[in-house]
């Protein structure tokens, strides 16, 4: 998600940061689908809300705890959704992550 804000930000257009990535790093219909949601800002209808992965990644950082494995990754991560759901976006699909992070970004 930061490489498109990153790219967007530089003045490079998003599209070509997702032909690179999907075309020689790690080809995937994941990577395609979620980098033209992230691209054209179509976070809504949501197949998986930002509150739902609120919740799972807090499982997560719970589980973590109870078995004394740090996850400094999964806290940013945390983080994000909290800030997302914050901002009134709780319902729109998980991926407007990207969206915290351009807006965090300036953009």
């Amino acid at each position: 998600m930061e490489a498109f804000v990153l790219t967007r930000k530089s003045g490079v257009e998003p599209t070509k940061i997702l032909e690179i990535l999907n075309g020689s790093f790690f080809q995937s219909p994941i990577y395609e689908n979620y980098g033209k949601i992230i691209i054209g800002e179509k976070f809504s209808p949501p197949g998986f809300t930002l509150r739902l992965g609120l919740k799972d990644v807090r499982l997560v950082l719970a589980a973590a705890e109870e078995a004394a494995v740090p996850m400094p990754v999964a806290s940013v991560i945390r983080d994000h959704f909290v800030s997302g759901v914050a901002r009134g976006w709780g319902d729109l699909e998980w991926a407007a992550l990207a969206k915290v992070v351009a807006e965090d970004a300036g953009l």
